[in-house]
């Protein structure tokens, strides 16, 4: 069993069972939620339950996310960790464009910090690497902007080992956000590289509910422990690596408890064995 904390960049412990903020926004991740006093119960109940890490960007909305995390629990209790990223730009539902030209991020970090109601933000996580622009422009900014007190913590997104290695020559790598789950592990190379490392490893997409649904073997165990399929992939993930923080997202409160309660799913060593060999 791992730990329940990890201690992001070495000096900032976080609970492991996060929260990731992109579905407390409308359809397409675009606009205002439909139930706006759900969203606002969401985040706040996810604090009372113990999360201290809240994963965002100015991207979801565009800005509705960052914008309702204020309004919901700011002034921010002691120890809430609040991790936003920049490098997209938004032209509708659904419509995501890369953009890191150090003026645009520039511009996305202002924005972030203005609505968090922040002077730093504790972890800033490029979205993605932009094939028009240099990385090493990129993280000149990222580098400039955390030397300026603006970022206390760099991460990356969707991004292999050799740009880790790359990102390294310029500033601490914190944190890496890439698509893994259960059913997906297509980046196992770069969570061992970041196990080895003290990287915290932020699986997005982490329940990749249209697939993991199909899985009998996934199936079976939950019914044994009389729980969703969905609570076992995430129990199996939180006890995957001791560097993995879940950032499952919901826009309601009773999947927000189901998913805090995963954590606490005994799982047999063999159960744990036949989910490993899951094939993604």
């Amino acid at each position: 069993m791992n730990s329940n904390t990890f201690n992001l960049g070495g000096e900032m412990p976080v609970n492991r069972m996060g929260y990731g903020a992109m579905r407390i926004t409308g359809k397409g991740v675009w606009g205002m939620p439909e139930d706006k006093k759900e969203a606002i119960a969401v985040l706040q109940q996810a604090v009372e339950l113990g999360v201290n890490f809240i994963d965002t960007a100015d991207s979801y909305g565009p800005n509705v996310s960052e914008e309702l995390i204020a309004e919901a629990l700011y002034p921010y209790k002691k120890g809430l960790v609040i991790a936003t990223k920049g490098g997209f730009t938004r032209s509708g539902p659904n419509a995501w464009h890369i953009n890191c030209h150090p003026g645009h991020l520039r511009q996305a970090l202002e924005g972030s910090l203005s609505r968090l109601k922040q002077g730093c933000v504790d972890l800033y996580q490029l979205h993605r690497i932009d094939p028009n622009v240099p990385f090493e422009d990129t993280l000149a900014f990222l580098q400039r902007a955390q030397e300026d007190g603006l970022i206390r913590h760099i991460g990356l997104s969707e991004v292999g080992v050799k740009d880790l290695e790359i990102a390294a020559r310029y500033v601490k790598i914190t944190a890496l956000q890439n698509k893994y789950s259960l059913v997906y592990r297509n980046w196992e190379k770069e969570l061992e590289y970041c196990t080895a490392n003290n990287i915290a490893f932020i699986p997005w997409n982490p329940i990749n509910a249209n697939n993991i649904l199909a899985v009998e073997t996934l199936n079976r165990i939950a019914a044994t422990h009389s729980v969703k399929p969905q609570q076992v992939a995430l129990n199996w993930l939180y006890n995957h690596a001791p560097n993995i923080l879940l950032i499952p997202g919901t826009s309601k409160t009773k999947h927000l408890a189901e998913n805090m309660e995963s954590v606490n799913i005994n799982l047999t060593a063999e159960e744990v064995k036949e989910l490993d060999n899951v094939a993604g």
